[in-house]
């Protein structure tokens, strides 16, 4: 090969690698910014459905869609569709039964009394108190909850920044703590006011007469339990309009205690059914508590308002709803429950959210 024949091409071969540099630039470009912007491949939503009838009398399919009901068609059905059951007073920190709780079919807990620190609950809806406002050194902080149940206040500033607190913590009700040595009766308009400015409901754990009594002048929202005192004429009137959370078999089921929710309920307050689980171990609906409430006076009908939709307006949930995108979270029953109220205790099928757990 001639010396001028090696010169071209040594320049072609230089030229060509400063196309190809270039070019391979590109390329990692490319492959980059195709990375990062692509759109990957949308993931299959799960469909499924499920059939039976509505609480308005309708029988009927649902497809569900992902977490949504996606159509809702008449159909051949049996059983019964019915929102799920709320337990308005559990304590899953000290007995952290939430995945089973879902499974049972109680698909909200409304947590009054727990740590700043909270569990994680994947299936089960939980609203929570946060601790409870009590004396420095008070209920419980004297006794079960010492590990953070309750938040000691000996003044309105402490009360004030206690409710502050907990309400930008996502707090769904404030719990007071009122028997024992609990917190000073003084200072109880001061959580009324301050948690009602945060839109908030106020729970008091008020087992006496007398502090039942202090907590409807103070403007409380909630009884926390049945109080356990025989009460006086004068407090049950006080609590006429206002709401009250069962939990009778928490307390053994005595007869003053199921005689002051009758009397409460026939001057009418609300009653939420409500377990204190945790300190009772009934990991589900519990069958105690709903023959309690018969005891108490109250039909099937009323008891399972007091365990579905009472709750669920309450809290203000919206899990009552069958309609195309609403969230799929619901019961199926063997049983009207609102004439056999044991059906909610063993549910055919759970679903929360989509999914079905049982």
């Amino acid at each position: 090969m001639t010396s001028a024949r090696r010169s071209d091409i040594a320049t072609i071969r230089r030229a060509g690698s400063r196309v190809l540099l270039p070019m391979r630039r590109l390329l990692v470009l490319v492959a980059l910014f195709g990375a990062c912007g692509a759109t990957q491949p949308a993931q299959p939503v799960q469909s499924s459905s499920t059939s039976g009838v509505l609480p308005d009398g309708r029988a009927v399919r649902i497809d569900i869609a992902g977490e949504k009901i996606a159509a809702v068609d008449a159909a051949d059905a049996s059983g019964w569709i019915w929102p799920v059951v709320v337990d308005s007073h559990v304590h899953l920190a000290y007995w952290d039964v939430a995945s089973q709780l879902a499974a049972s079919g109680v698909g909200v807990a409304v947590d009054l009394a727990a740590p700043e620190r909270k569990a994680a609950a994947e299936d089960l809806h939980v609203l929570s108190s946060g601790p409870m406002l009590t004396h420095v050194d008070g209920y419980p902080l004297d006794a079960w909850g010492s590990d953070g149940y309750g938040v000691g206040c000996d003044d309105a500033a402490c009360v004030r920044t206690a409710v502050t607190r907990l309400a930008d913590r996502g707090a769904s009700v404030i719990k007071v703590a009122l028997d024992g040595d609990g917190l000073a009766p003084a200072l109880v308009p001061d959580v009324v006011v301050a948690a009602h400015r945060r839109g908030l409901p106020v729970a008091a754990h008020a087992l006496s007469n007398a502090s039942a009594l202090l907590a409807a002048n103070a403007g409380v929202d909630i009884l926390a339990h049945t109080p356990t005192e025989p009460l006086a004429t004068d407090t049950v009137a006080a609590w006429s309009g206002r709401t009250v959370i069962s939990t009778l078999a928490a307390f053994g089921g005595a007869e003053s205690t199921i005689d002051n929710l009758r009397r409460l309920r026939a001057a009418g307050a609300t009653v939420l059914y409500g377990t204190d689980l945790g300190n009772t171990r009934d990991a589900g609906p519990s069958a105690r508590e709903i023959e309690l409430l018969r005891d108490a006076g109250m039909d099937d009908a009323a008891i399972t308002a007091a365990m579905t939709t009472g709750p669920l307006a309450y809290w203000k949930l919206l899990f009552a709803t069958f309609e195309p995108g609403a969230e799929a979270t619901f019961l199926v029953l063997d049983a009207d429950p609102r004439i056999d109220a044991d059906a909610l205790v063993t549910p055919r099928e759970v679903w929360i959210r989509g999914k079905r757990l049982r």
